[in-house]
């Protein structure tokens, strides 16, 4: 058998990298909206608050090995011959829209005594576990079709790249859809509260509908990668409707095939748990920038339209800094380990720069330039701790999803409970959180980086070139 670098066309590019939207847009309410909706619409206690964002990160941490495991098996059953990514995919996009809307909707079947809050915990994690385990599904099927379309190390990166350039469309949309509505129905001046809950409701909306047809794409647009076809001087690959065909060239180089690597394999290797390190630090970072920054706005007393502007402009920057990245500029030319070192100095001074900030000034303008910084940071940060995740597995395709469950595992079990820790004793200094704990974050980033370079064994999936291969 002959293994070819597969040529992927835009439009099959296209829609891979939609394929994730509908994930992307609850994300952003989940992450950026989520606390605040509770602490000043529905008016929950911070540590109530930070409990219901605790459960969902651990319904998603247990969901996503186990969904790993199945996703990976080549079951006979029916649906998986529809592909055993794409069902996964579907399963967790339906299961996504019928619950996300229910999380940023008022209980109408809750008992409004004041100060009980167990009837209205008890509905809204079970809507949170039903989301979490469709997003975990949706987010290890998509990213586990990576190695599968491609091996060529740089294709991936464009690939992911693509995929993290719509994660911040859909941000991008989502913000402005907030200060839209915001900036309609509020005065300037006027902060969040309980007359804002349709306001939330219309983001969702908008969201949810933007994110189903691009699943629609994405399932009509691509089906997954079957084995390429020895077809004498040919290898052919079926992706979606089109059949691709590459010509081989004597000057081809070779590399023999490498038995796949069982889940065994991978869990007695110390090379996972330095790559999810790596991950988890990213995720932190990101996720809690995220999460905070409405709130530390909210508590510098900054307007109601500001806490969509200020995560709007940290969002076009990752945008831009994106396409810098899919374009290879950052992970081609200078590699991984600097890409990452450059991520997390930018993010680490985006970190010390909240530190140090107060004044008219720096709640007028400065926090913009702050904003762009992490942005800017997260962007690059993701794109090449994604890439370091592809490039472990390699052309161990079979146990692809596995993997990416480990990561989703310690990324989202991390974010948990540092969130519930948070909210329940440190909530009062949203200034520190960003400073300190984000800056934590990107301190760990570089000392896990530089763990894993230590190994000469992952060496060689850093400085690898793209092969065919030959057996």
């Amino acid at each position: 058998m002959e293994v070819q670098q597969r040529k992927l066309t835009r439009f099959q590019r296209l829609c891979y990298s939609v394929g994730h939207v509908q994930n992307d847009v609850c994300a952003s309410m989940w992450f950026t909206y989520l606390l605040i909706y509770f602490t000043k619409v529905l008016g929950w206690p911070s540590a109530e608050a930070g409990t219901i964002m605790l459960i969902g990160q651990v319904a998603d941490a247990l969901a996503t090995p186990l969904i790993g495991l199945q996703a990976d098996l080549k079951h006979d059953h029916w649906m998986c011959k529809y592909g055993r990514r794409k069902t996964w995919h579907l399963l967790g996009t339906i299961c996504v829209l019928l619950s996300f809307p229910f999380i940023f909707s008022p209980c109408g079947v809750c008992h409004d005594a004041e100060g009980d809050y167990w009837d209205q915990l008890i509905y809204y994690s079970a809507f949170v576990c039903i989301f979490q385990f469709g997003w975990a599904a949706v987010q290890i099927a998509h990213l586990s079709l990576i190695p599968e379309l491609t091996p060529d190390e740089h294709v991936r990166t464009g690939l992911i790249a693509f995929r993290n350039t719509f994660t911040v469309v859909s941000s991008v949309f989502i913000y402005l859809v907030a200060w839209l509505v915001l900036h309609v129905s509020n005065d300037p001046n006027q902060k969040i509260g309980p007359s804002d809950q349709s306001s939330f409701q219309y983001v969702v909306a908008s969201g949810l509908i933007v994110g189903s047809l691009s699943s629609i794409l994405f399932h009509a647009g691509l089906r997954n990668a079957s084995q390429p076809i020895d077809a004498g001087n040919e290898s052919i690959s079926t992706i979606g409707d089109t059949t691709i065909s590459t010509e081989i060239k004597d000057t081809t180089k070779v590399m023999t095939a490498n038995k796949q690597k069982t889940i065994k394999e991978h869990l007695v290797s110390i090379k996972l748990y330095q790559v999810a390190v790596v991950y988890m630090s990213t995720r932190l970072f990101v996720n809690l920038s995220q999460v905070y920054v409405p709130l530390y706005l909210d508590e510098q007393g900054l307007s109601a339209e500001s806490l969509a502007v200020v995560p709007l402009v940290m969002y076009i920057s990752s945008f831009f800094t994106s396409v810098l990245t899919q374009f290879k500029t950052m992970n081609k030319y200078l590699g991984r380990r600097l890409a990452y070192l450059i991520g997390c100095l930018i993010g680490a001074g985006g970190c010390v720069w909240v530190g140090l900030g107060a004044g008219k000034i720096y709640t007028t303008y400065e926090v913009y330039a702050v904003a762009i910084l992490l942005g800017a940071s997260s962007s690059i940060l993701l794109v090449t701790s994604v890439g370091l995740t592809a490039d472990l597995i390699g052309q161990d395709t079979d146990t692809g999803a596995f993997v990416y469950g480990v990561m989703s595992f310690v990324d989202k079990l991390s974010n948990g409970l540092v969130v519930f820790v948070l909210q329940s004793y440190f909530h009062q200094n949203y200034r520190n959180v960003l400073a300190y704990v984000c800056g934590a974050s990107t301190i760990l980033g570089v000392l896990a980086i530089g763990t894993l370079l230590q190994s000469s064994d992952y060496s060689s999936i850093l400085c690898k070139k793209t092969y065919s291969v030959k057996t």
